[in-house]
């Protein structure tokens, strides 16, 4: 059976999480979608996820009187990223799916146009930059579909991310 503290702060860390990821998406959406392929907000962003499971694991730990075991720790950083990964895809899903289509279609153009200069920077051949582009126009990433299949992989990373921070705050072991 799960510890109720683990279970309660996972739950509410997840709340906290998805809530956080749709305010920001929404910010985003509403200043300047051009802002949703800038290297430095998805940084700040991803600063802002690990200090939330910073401060999850923290507060569980001291919660738990310093008694954290590996299985513990990553236990409850995988509820609130689960969590907080559905409640941002939904969120996702309603807003560029059912509220407002058309930001996905200006988004992908925006993240295309972005990813043919990048290449054409570093120097890729116009070949490989017009395939690139072409197989950009054939999937959006925004529709519903793709939404659900980075969700999958997003729970991947937050799982390998959370082993990390599992080691971190697990409690050393004592001798008897």
């Amino acid at each position: 059976m799960m510890n109720e503290i683990i279970k309660k702060n996972g739950i509410s860390y997840g709340i906290i999480t998805g809530v956080v990821s749709a305010l920001i998406t929404t910010a985003i959406y509403s200043i300047d979608l051009n802002l949703f392929v800038k290297w430095w907000l998805g940084i700040i962003i991803f600063l802002v996820y690990i200090t939330i499971g910073i401060i999850l694991l923290s507060k569980t730990k001291k919660e738990l009187k310093g008694i954290f075991s590996f299985k513990e720790a990553f236990t409850t950083y995988f509820i609130s990223a689960v969590i907080g990964i559905l409640i941002s895809v939904g969120f996702n899903i309603l807003l560029f799916n059912v509220i407002d289509p058309s930001a996905k279609d200006s988004i992908n153009e925006i993240v295309i146009k972005y990813t043919a200069e990048t290449m054409q920077n570093f120097g890729a051949p116009s070949a490989s930059i017009a395939e690139a582009v072409k197989k950009m126009e054939e999937n959006n990433p925004y529709s519903t579909i793709e939404l659900l299949k980075s969700s999958i992989f997003s729970m991947a990373g937050s799982a390998l991310f959370g082993l990390l921070l599992a080691l971190i705050f697990k409690s050393k072991p004592t001798q008897e």
